[in-house]
């Protein structure tokens, strides 16, 4: 599964993968407790692989940087905690991006690209990122 099939949804905590659309909207199913839900085309929504993070150059896409924290931990859920004070979030995203933009990157970002990246781990869906890029280098290619 691609991130573009994984949502994040204002107001409502954790991922969602997208189940089915609908006329007025989707049918998601939370990647916390695997509950569906409707959601409706006035949701505030975000599709991961659209969302990017802002660096002193660039705008680095979250899946860059979801790859970078999975190379830091191996694979494994992350060594810190989305609920760590705001000095240890930093640091540990100082490690992963080195040039992140601290003026428009908040604390509440990170939290979320890390809870975001242990929910991906926990249900398997890191190598999603891998073979993205697979497939990107195929279509170029061609």
């Amino acid at each position: 599964m691609s991130l573009d099939k994984i949502l994040a949804i204002s107001g409502k905590p954790g991922l969602f993968e997208i189940v089915t659309q609908t006329r007025t909207g989707a049918v998601v199913q939370s990647l916390i407790d695997k509950k569906r839900i409707t959601v409706g085309a006035h949701s505030n929504i975000s599709i991961l692989s659209e969302i990017a993070i802002y660096t002193l150059t660039e705008e680095v896409p979250l899946r860059d940087v979801l790859k970078k924290v999975k190379h830091k931990e191996n694979g494994k859920p992350t060594s810190i905690s989305h609920k760590e004070g705001k000095d240890t979030l930093e640091e540990y995203f100082f490690d992963v991006l080195p040039d992140y933009d601290e003026d428009r990157v908040y604390p509440s970002d990170i939290k979320k690209v890390i809870q975001w990246y242990n929910l991906l781990q926990k249900n398997n869906l890191l190598d999603a990122l891998e073979y993205e890029d697979d497939e990107k280098g195929t279509s170029e290619e061609e």
